[in-house]
């Protein structure tokens, strides 16, 4: 077990809980597959448009929790994300660049899940952006983040560099939507 991410499993139920929110854990190869075969059916533009507002709303809604759990505010909330998401297996996530005042942002992400899986278990290998259903997850967070600090503005994210392409790691980058 690792302390610094709490696991809690009802005995009654089976349900894997962390900071009181419902988890569920699954083999890397499986939630890979499972995303690659769902991009195959649908197409790519419109499964990355569908993850996009599906993680916005989930990191929002988990920024809005953590919040109350942890007594956080602003950043920290943003921060404290990016913190988790790297003790679950995703990658490994750090701000390059952050500005909570303006809704700018760099995140840095090594080791991705979708770059590490290629080639394994029948998961093809590709030298495009392959994690872009993380994008969503930066700018619900940014919004979190702006709405908690009284700012008005709304964010996008893309990801803007992938290691899949041969670079050493992934970047995303979270800008303001202009009005």
């Amino acid at each position: 077990m690792n302390p610094q991410l709490p696991i809690e499993v009802a005995e009654d139920t089976g349900i894997w809980t962390t900071d009181g929110l419902p988890m569920i854990y699954v083999p890397r190869h499986f939630f890979v597959n499972n995303h690659v075969e769902a991009e195959a059916a649908i197409g790519r533009d419109t499964y990355a448009q569908s993850l996009y507002k599906a993680g916005y709303r989930s990191a929002y809604f988990w920024c809005e929790q953590e919040a109350k759990t942890h007594g956080l505010r602003g950043l920290a909330v943003y921060e404290h994300y990016l913190k988790r998401l790297s003790q679950r297996g995703w990658g490994l996530f750090s701000f390059d660049e952050v500005d909570a005042n303006t809704g700018h942002a760099r995140i840095k992400l090594d080791h991705s899940v979708f770059v590490l899986a290629q080639g394994i278990a029948g998961v093809p290998v590709t030298k495009d952006k392959v994690c872009y259903l993380f994008a969503g997850w930066f700018s619900g967070a940014m919004d979190w983040v702006g709405q908690d600090t009284g700012k008005t503005w709304k964010t996008h994210s893309e990801e803007t560099r992938c290691a899949a392409e041969g670079h050493d790691h992934c970047v995303f980058t979270v800008t303001p939507i202009e009005a």
